[in-house]
């Protein structure tokens, strides 16, 4: 809590992602577990956040990386046991720590009961769980272009898969292993919040959920616009923020939440949101979502039709986006701050310069400027000590199944193989999965076997043994960066302001509150930069979080400097 606001541990806390398979290995299979994030507990204490968010650990078939769920309360036995878990809850606990789970419950696995219920007949009781429909009139199942939509699906697939036996289409908006729950349906509903309810009893402090701006579709379904890229439609018109997602939440809150800690989070994570729709979902008092993580910092780099496609991107163009959604949930909503997560490369090659000279540089910048914004900060595994991309050589070193699935789509359309690579080198979700780099050692110090995924070859002179003990390392960086956020008042609710700046490759802003101004002045470039004249009357540079060569006129590569009200 900040001293005379109202507000709860977000405002100024920072989450912490935890993506397990690549973590930490406990036993030696060459799979991250629950063990391991046991083992690492202290570290993240150490590291001050405030909580951590758990990508997915529930029993799932891997189709996804335990994104397609076939329990929610079980544990899948590659991560461990349900007992890790509590035992997980109680040692954040005791650390001052909370428990974020992953919420999939847009869709599930083909290998969940209810599935297999829904499909095993038109007549079964389940069958309205999810969404079937018969071939589009005219056609016959299984011909092409029988689909009852003409929707391409976030995998580079029809949305719609045949079912044979019973002669329908099922929808899924991700893989074919991922059938779309039908949130039309109140039994559909109770069971996710009779599920959410058994996990807040055990002591998780909220939930992030995923693309849960995709659960209330349009109906009747109908047909979207045709890529010329891929002859398929783009549907999202039909299940993006659809006409009962409002009312969902609100019933989510009062079946789940109402009358619980006001400490429990509701995090939605949200594709294509508007800053209108973000200030609806997330208005204090609402009673539907606390913040949302918006995608569209993490879209610009990226062709409007093809997430995998990168287009280039000038850095001030990122950080005018994240300025604009500052300004856009000033009075009401909050903003998610993050640079990268296990769907996004990694953020220093990305929008930094991961070259030897820059990259240190670079990472403690970005970080500066982005988490010293107002909003609640989310640090991906490996990003507090600056992990760079993979250096991929072969389309076949992917992982993916959004990476798998371009390359067949591209290559079936007759797009060069290097230039698939070069796409996918950029743009691959599995940049942010290989294994956390922990020593220099062989596997990194993250498993005593060998790694279910490569390790990135940086870990020889980037891993967290390297940079604990220093003081200018971007992990020491990080640390001051997080610690700040709770120190000064102005950063955990203060007002943000834009200083216009008359060179591009600059950025400044202010954070106010009633007492206090804390001013953030940034070279997002690789040359040095005049300073323009600011008035830093009143103004006490910080030490700790000042990066780079600073002179009365000219700001190095990659520098920043963070001046506070004395």
């Amino acid at each position: 809590m900040v001293k005379g606001t109202e507000t709860t541990w977000w405002h100024s806390g920072t989450v912490y992602q935890v993506y397990p398979r690549s973590f930490c290995d406990s036993d030696g299979d060459g799979i991250g577990d629950l063990g391991g994030i046991l083992e690492k507990v202290e570290y993240l204490h150490w590291l001050g956040v405030d909580a951590v968010w758990l990508s997915p650990v529930y029993r799932s078939p891997q189709k996804d990386n335990g994104y397609d769920i076939s329990d929610y309360r079980e544990i899948d036995p590659t991560f461990g046991t349900l007992s890790q878990v509590d035992e997980l809850i109680a040692a954040l606990s005791q650390k001052g720590m909370k428990l974020i789970m992953d919420l999939v419950v847009n869709h599930t696995s083909v290998e969940h009961p209810w599935f297999a219920e829904s499909r095993a007949s038109i007549d079964s009781e389940k069958r309205d769980w999810y969404i079937w429909r018969e071939p589009r009139v005219g056609t016959r199942a299984g011909d092409l272009g029988a689909e009852p939509t003409n929707w391409e699906s976030y995998f580079s697939r029809p949305a719609w898969t045949l079912d044979e036996k019973t002669g329908e289409y099922y929808l899924h908006l991700f893989s074919p292993d991922q059938p779309d729950l039908n949130w039309e349906n109140p039994a559909v509903r109770q069971e996710v919040y009779e599920t959410m309810r058994w996990w807040l009893d055990r002591g998780v402090g909220g939930f992030r959920m995923d693309v849960i701006n995709l659960i209330s579709k349009k109906y009747p379904l109908g047909d979207g616009p045709v890529s010329v890229e891929s002859g398929r439609g783009d549907g999202r018109e039909w299940y993006l923020h659809g006409p009962r997602l409002t009312e969902f939440l609100k019933e989510m809150h009062s079946e789940v939440f109402a009358g619980r800690d006001a400490g429990i989070v509701r995090i939605g994570e949200t594709p294509d949101v508007t800053v209108q729709q973000a200030r609806d979902l997330s208005e204090s008092g609402g009673r539907k979502l606390d913040m949302v993580f918006q995608f569209e910092h993490v879209s610009l780099d990226r062709a409007r039709d093809n997430w995998m496609r990168p287009v280039p991107l000038a850095r001030h163009e990122v950080y005018r986006n994240l300025a604009d959604w500052q300004d856009g949930l000033a009075s009401q909503g909050w903003n998610s701050l993050y640079w990268t997560n296990h769907d996004q490369p990694r953020t220093v090659s990305r929008f930094g310069d991961d070259s030897p000279e820059h990259w240190a540089q670079s990472a403690k910048t970005l970080a500066t400027v982005l988490y010293l914004m107002k909003g609640t900060a989310f640090v991906y595994q490996g990003d507090e000590i600056g992990m760079v991309n993979m250096p991929f050589s072969s389309l076949n070193d992917f992982d993916d199944i959004s990476a798998v699935e371009y390359s067949r789509a591209a290559l079936d359309r007759g797009r060069p193989a290097e230039e698939v690579l070069r796409d996918l080198s950029r743009t691959s979700r599995d940049n942010a999965r290989t294994p956390m780099q922990w020593t220099s050692e062989v596997s990194a110090g993250f498993s005593a076997g060998i790694p279910w995924f490569p390790v990135n070859p940086s870990a020889t002179w980037l891993s967290v043994a390297a940079q604990r003990d220093d003081p200018n390392s971007v992990l020491s960086h990080m640390r001051e960066v997080i610690a700040a956020r709770s120190k000064f008042d102005a950063l955990a609710t203060g007002a943000f302001s834009d200083i216009p700046a008359p060179d591009s490759r600059l950025v400044a802003f202010d954070r106010t509150s009633t007492d206090q101004t804390v001013r953030v002045i940034a070279n997002l470039s690789s040359e040095a930069v005049r300073l323009p004249s600011l008035n830093m009357g009143g103004l006490v540079e910080h030490d700790s979080l000042r990066v780079g060569v600073v002179s009365a006129t000219v700001l190095g590569a990659w520098a920043s400097t963070v001046w506070i009200s004395a």
